[in-house]
């Protein structure tokens, strides 16, 4: 078994995990759950997370240069961090837009910004969760809702910092951090994706102003080839005039 057909076959039960995941920590958060119903909760929230660590150790075995895999496959371990993330994926059909997807170029930007504003959505709502559960029955901890704690992940994966909420235990403070280094990297992302689109839109209309891509230079080199050839071919002595009539 290859990469591809792991894929193919775990890609619908992760998807399924995936929000089995975000359902059960979600209903255990908010709902603040006690009783019997708790450890179910725990126990398919725990089960589902193994699933996505299975999955990412395996695609790692089944690599036939893993430190290579490793690299170029990141994302594969932010699945395997934070299961939800994988959701991202159903927005996928979003990344047709219109008027966005001429080029190879666009194509890319546009799911880039599709999938960046969807991750930092999902991410938002989970260090909601999380440092939502850290504080909750903390002593002196002012994140006791889930409105605060999603007003606090806002203002902080944004870095604006307010200050008026404050995590006060270890792990909601540790989740801040996750949050706001996360928070730049997806605004870097998103930031430079829209730059490379105003500045596509900027010379539009300019063809001198357009860069050359490997395609044209490779047709170039064909042509100034192809005329080369034609220059070197030896030249061959016209034939000669028939004698004139007497």
């Amino acid at each position: 078994m290859d990469d591809n057909t792991w894929r193919r076959y775990s890609g619908v039960p992760l998807m399924v995990a995936s929000l089995a995941y975000l359902v059960a920590y979600s209903w255990r958060v908010i709902g603040d759950v006690t009783g019997p119903i708790r450890p179910v909760l725990t126990i398919v929230i725990a089960v589902t997370w193994a699933m996505f660590i299975v999955d990412y150790v395996v695609r790692l075995l089944l690599a036939r240069e893993r430190s290579v895999w490793f690299r170029h496959h990141l994302p594969a371990l932010a699945f395997a961090l934070v299961p939800v993330l994988r959701l991202v994926r159903l927005l996928r059909f979003l990344t047709d837009l219109p008027g966005i997807k001429p080029t190879a170029g666009g194509a890319l930007r546009s799911r880039i910004l599709v999938y960046g504003v969807g991750a930092s959505a999902i991410l938002i709502y989970i260090a909601s969760l999380a440092v939502l559960e850290a504080e909750r029955h903390a002593p002196g901890a002012d994140i006791t809702t889930f409105g605060i704690a999603l007003w606090w992940a806002c203002v902080t994966v944004t870095t604006t910092g307010y200050g008026d909420y404050v995590p006060v235990t270890d792990a909601g403070q540790w989740v801040g951090v996750g949050l706001m280094f996360g928070g730049v990297a997806l605004a870097g992302v998103i930031t430079a994706t829209l730059a490379s689109w105003v500045a596509e839109r900027a010379i539009h209309g300019q063809p001198d102003a357009h860069p050359a891509t490997h395609g044209d230079v490779r047709a170039l080199q064909e042509e100034v080839a192809r005329l080369t050839a034609l220059l070197d071919r030896p030249q061959t002595d016209p034939p000669a005039s028939p004698p004139a009539a007497p």
